[in-house]
């Protein structure tokens, strides 16, 4: 059995042991050796030792109110100094075990690409015009507040302190002293958010980890990129060369949320403009310090004159325009009258002036000099630009078209919606290709289309480098498209914005090609996307609709046959990834997933959503965000050189075959059985879960309704608090259970060993799995749940999970999960003894809260001790949705 790296574990308790001093000086002594009473309870229950399950459940039971909220903060903190333990263990210089996770080195990389055949030539060219882009997001799965998680982002830098061994005793005694002031303080912080972040709030956020994180991370990132191709190729990265960007949602996603408005995406562009301005600043104030050298081109004199000093006269120059850029951002964020003379705006005026002194530097024999901090801050400036993300906006198609409906009804051109897609698509082409403006000078609008026209305006004012895409959910027609077109237009949009649209539910998967092929058929449009093409794939809709195997399979078949498409027409595809953080939104290790993606789908270019807790997992540190930066790139560029080999006809056959039983089986419960909703709403705590200030968005879509109208989020993260992980396996247990009986399992085994798509579905199959737990799911039924006939179908539940766990271990011929991940399963039974406590208490809580909401009034500290179970959950679990 594997257990925990001794560095690792050394951490963890002196950590734990921290807190333990913390809880000893407030609440005090009793209230310590209680918690230690229920974690050895834990421990020995877990151990399935005689009468100790019985023991942990009477000792929880034995807690007084006053009790409760220390009890549940406890273990919820523990549980977030062990992430914190484990994430800095993956960056900690001193490595050398042979189950930490490593990242393959570019070189590494590269040697393997030249071994198989990629000559040096193409390597330089793909990984020069590469384009991975990260896109932010604002779905509300970080639970943990933001002022927590400075205080662990410092803890952390604590533990690399201590990661010397020429400490002399007195000086680790500092750094332990600091450490456990950090954890009093973390102690002493309310875990929970008691107002729900405003959308500007979220925008913040995510400038923030460019700011502490990825604004140190992305030059060291780039310069062993660049070395690494250089050595790989005889040459480096192109000046002007930005592989990986950074877009977001946070202030652009207005779907389904009425709380972003074009009010809100007009201040969050103008606070990246502010928050960029300071930053770069900061490099020139620097700049200006390193770059006192007189010698210069010709082409820099001709600027600065006899200056003695010439790097500093125009880097002087810049610093006064900067200025001036952030104080007009700030005066117009903060609704004043903000002066726009001389600012920065277009990404040429702060990369001109820089790219001039590196040729000249590297004119005046200089290039050491050049390729320092200069190259790193130019590297920004193409990366992050003067906006510092490029903004999605996010809308949905019927928002549009009732847009362009009311236009046409104004103007007396008769009932656009009713209109067939053959004639919606000619108004708008013939609108497209004339000059005269659509929109009438004295028309009122309603509120709705007028949010949406106000939106495309700030959209339109913006330069091409603020935008990333203009995503249409729902979208399933070239009208869908061509509306957004003329929307924008409309505004005033001088250039063609990326409009990609999003294909979500088994439907949409299934006819996103043919609505492509449509799209590419009309040559107005050929011309205004000069040959290139996003589209975004959903994963979590998907799943949620059709189960996750089927889903899997969906996106596979529809990823295959759009790009076969987009070749048809010569177009460059690239697909946008809306994945989530947990395997029911299509999570999991992103390096494997991209490298079993369809053939030619990722040619050079991917696009992928980041989430809540997985943007801090990835990115919440300098040396993480390296690291994943490298993991992401190094994949793209391995799926684009060498691709995976296509499946056999038979695999898809199986699949097909597999995938028709997991559909029916998952629909069955899901959509059919009337059993389901009353024992979802019942069993979890899902009706609890807007008790949590996680995020600006509604958890609904609409605020009645069943399972379809709950986003994909809080359904995960439902199932995820009691164990059952139901979402990510039903439908597959059937799936599986057929195989076996048809003695089809030699084939799955086949398809495991050839084909990287397969392998992946059945390795996340297995986490998810090993996530789940029989025992505490049923737990919940028995303390939530009164009704015989609900309680029935729990039990069917749980016999499909134990069935469905048999035939993956059966398949896999192994004994026990995680058999080839022995470091994450040791992970898990660490955690155990401090989950297992917080999942009892919240049936008990939730047990508690229903009663209370019957009477009226709930305490508010049942309420709070609840939510904070909720959140240790997900820190033990270390994903939400």
């Amino acid at each position: 059995m594997s257990e925990l790296h001794p560095d690792l574990r050394e951490n963890v308790r002196l950590l734990g042991e921290l807190l333990g001093q913390s809880i000893q000086r407030f609440p005090g002594q009793d209230c310590y050796e209680r918690i230690e009473e229920i974690r050895a309870a834990a421990k020995a229950d877990r151990r399935q030792e005689s009468g100790s399950g019985q023991r942990l459940v009477n000792l929880l039971g034995e807690l007084s109110d006053t009790e409760l909220l220390p009890v549940t903060r406890a273990f919820n903190q523990f549980l977030n100094l062990a992430n914190l333990a484990e994430q800095y263990h993956g960056i900690r210089r001193k490595q050398g075990h042979p189950s930490d996770l490593m990242v393959e080195s570019f070189g590494d990389v590269f040697d393997r690409l030249k071994a198989g055949g990629v000559e040096a030539e193409e390597l330089h060219r793909r990984v020069a015009e590469l384009r991975v882009e990260f896109v932010l997001t604002a779905h509300p799965t970080e639970v943990a507040r933001r002022t927590l998680i400075l205080k662990y982002d410092e803890m952390s830098d604590c533990l690399a302190q201590l990661d010397h061994d020429d400490l002399m005793p007195a000086e680790r005694d500092e750094i332990v002293d600091r450490l456990s002031q950090l954890i009093t303080e973390a102690w002493h912080t309310d875990e929970i958010r008691h107002e729900r972040p405003t959308a500007v709030d979220e925008a913040k956020w995510g400038f923030a980890v460019i700011e502490n994180s990825l604004w140190q991370a992305l030059p060291k990132f780039l310069r062993s990129l660049d070395q690494s191709l250089s050595d790989a190729t005889g040459k480096g990265l192109p000046l002007g060369a930005s592989p990986v960007r950074i877009a977001s949602w946070m202030g652009g996603d207005r779907d389904g949320n009425p709380n972003v408005t074009h009010e809100v995406t007009r201040q969050v562009f103008l606070l990246g403009r502010w928050m960029a301005a300071d930053l770069y600043l900061r490099d020139i104030q620097s700049l200006r310090a390193e770059l006192s050298m007189w010698q210069a081109s010709d082409e820099l004199k001709a600027q600065t004159g006899d200056s003695r000093e010439p790097y500093r006269q125009v880097l002087a120059k810049l610093r006064d325009r900067l200025i001036r850029t952030r104080d007009w951002a700030e005066a117009g964020v903060k609704g004043q009258s903000a002066d726009d003379t001389d600012i920065l705006f277009e990404n040429e005026d702060l990369t001109g002036p820089l790219e001039l002194c590196y040729r000249s530097l590297v004119d005046s024999g200089l290039e050491h000099i050049a390729n320092g901090p200069l190259l790193d801050t130019l590297r920004r400036a193409h990366t992050f630009g003067l906006p510092l993300v490029r903004l999605d906006i996010r809308q949905e198609a019927a928002r549009h078209a009732e847009a362009v409906a009311e236009m046409v009804e104004y103007l007396e051109l008769g009932d656009y919606l009713s209109w067939s897609e053959q004639e919606r698509q000619a108004f708008l082409l013939k609108e497209l290709g004339g000059r005269r403006p659509l929109v009438p000078r004295n028309w009122a609008p309603s509120e709705s289309v007028r949010e949406v026209l106000a939106t495309c305006e700030v959209v339109a004012g913006q330069t091409p480098e603020a935008l990333g895409s203009y995503v249409i959910s729902m979208a399933s027609k070239p009208s869908d498209v061509l509306s957004v077109i003329l929307l924008l237009r409309e505004a005033g949009m001088q250039f063609p914005m990326r409009v990609v649209p999003l294909f979500e539910t088994l439907s949409d998967l299934q006819g996103a090609p043919d609505s492509m092929a449509a799209l590419y058929e009309i040559e107005w449009y050929r011309d205004y996307c000069q040959g290139r093409q996003e589209v975004m794939i959903g994963y979590s809709d998907s799943s949620k609709d059709a189960g996750q195997l089927m889903a899997a399979w969906a996106q596979y078949q529809a990823q295959e046959k759009l790009t076969q498409v987009a070749s048809r027409y010569g177009v460059h595809l690239t697909l946008f990834h809306g994945r989530g953080g947990t395997v029911g939104r299509g999570g999991g290790p992103a390096n494997r997933a991209i490298l079993s993606q369809p053939p030619g789908s990722v040619n050079g270019s991917f696009r992928i959503t980041e989430q809540g807790e997985m943007i801090r997992f990835k990115f919440g540190l300098p040396r993480l965000a390296v690291q994943s930066l490298t993991l992401y790139t190094t994949a793209v560029i391995e799926a684009t050189l060498a691709p995976p080999p296509e499946p056999e006809d038979s695999w898809r056959e199986v699949m097909d075959w597999l995938t028709e039983r997991s559909l029916k089986s998952y629909r069955e419960v899901v959509r059919e059985n009337p059993d389901f909703v009353p024992y979802f709403r019942q069993v979890t705590p899902e009706t609890a879960l807007g008790k949590l200030a996680l995020g600006s968005r509604p958890a609904r879509r609409k605020p009645t309704g069943g399972v379809e109208s709950l986003r994909a989020i809080p359904w995960i993260f439902a199932w995820t608090q009691m164990r059952l992980m139901l979402p990510s396996w039903l439908g597959s247990d059937v799936a599986l259970e057929e195989a076996a009986r048809h003695d089809r399992l030699p084939e799955l085994r086949e398809m495991m060993r050839g084909w990287p798509f397969f392998r992946t579905y059945v390795d996340m199959l297995e986490m998810v799995l090993a996530k789940a737990d029989l025992r505490i799911a049923s737990y919940y039924e028995q303390t939530l749940v009164e009704d015989d006939t609900l309680k029935t179908l729990g039990a069917d539940l749980r016999e499909r999970l134990r069935g469905c766990i048999h035939r993956l271990l059966e398949l896999k011929g192994q004994q026990t999960l995680l058999e080839d991940e022995p470091v994450f399963a040791h992970s898990m039974r660490v955690r155990n003894p401090y989950t297992d406590p917080l999942h009892y208490l919240q049936a008990e809580l939730l047990k508690r809260d229903r009663e209370s909401e019957g009477k009226g009034e709930v305490p508010e500290m049942v309420e709070r001790a609840l939510k904070v179970t909720m959140a240790g959950i997900s820190a033990g679990m270390r994903n939400t949705g």
